[in-house]
């Protein structure tokens, strides 16, 4: 499989950085990728990405939280019904506390398994690092060279303070 060549360039300061996405928004300029050592909430902002994640996790939670209510209805009157103190054996409020935390659970464990298998993220996997400073102190922004203007976008990394611009 061969590599993507891309337009790489280095910013020293997430300010500088920020200002460059919103002037490369308003140029019209489409942002491959942005590395950082932190997360920056702006850039999500200004690049609208947006997660589905939460809406996938609110699903998980009425998937595991009924599927418990019934294995514990299925379990606790049905199968196995027990007489102890004349309670009765369909006693919801003795499911609730058990219910919560194997929704927790259930969500926990469906929304990390879509992240990973979404984001691709897997023991084994080749990883390739398009600048490894990102992972200590710079910002980067990735630019693909098929498909981009490559003179507008150089200018507009050099205009906005890129510290460095070079091609991988």
């Amino acid at each position: 499989m061969e590599k993507q060549a891309y337009i790489v360039g280095v910013y020293d300061d997430e300010e500088p950085l920020v200002n460059a996405a919103k002037k490369f928004k308003e140029e019209g300029v489409k942002i491959h990728d942005v590395y950082t050592p932190y997360p920056i909430h702006e850039i999500f902002e200004i690049q609208e990405v947006k997660s589905r994640l939460s809406i996938a996790a609110y699903i998980y939670g009425w998937i595991g939280g009924l599927g418990i209510l019934a294995f514990m209805q299925y379990a606790a009157v049905l199968s196995w019904p027990l007489n102890y103190g004349g309670k009765p054996v369909n006693s919801f409020p003795s499911f609730i506390l058990v219910t919560l935390v194997f929704t927790i659970l259930f969500v926990t464990i469906m929304s990390l398994t879509t992240f990973i298998g979404r984001a691709q993220i897997f023991p084994g996997k080749t990883i390739d690092i398009i600048d490894p400073r990102t992972t200590d102190d710079k910002f980067v922004f990735v630019f693909p060279q098929e498909g981009t203007d490559r003179k507008k976008v150089e200018e507009l990394l050099k205009s906005t303070g890129a510290s460095e611009i070079y091609d991988r």
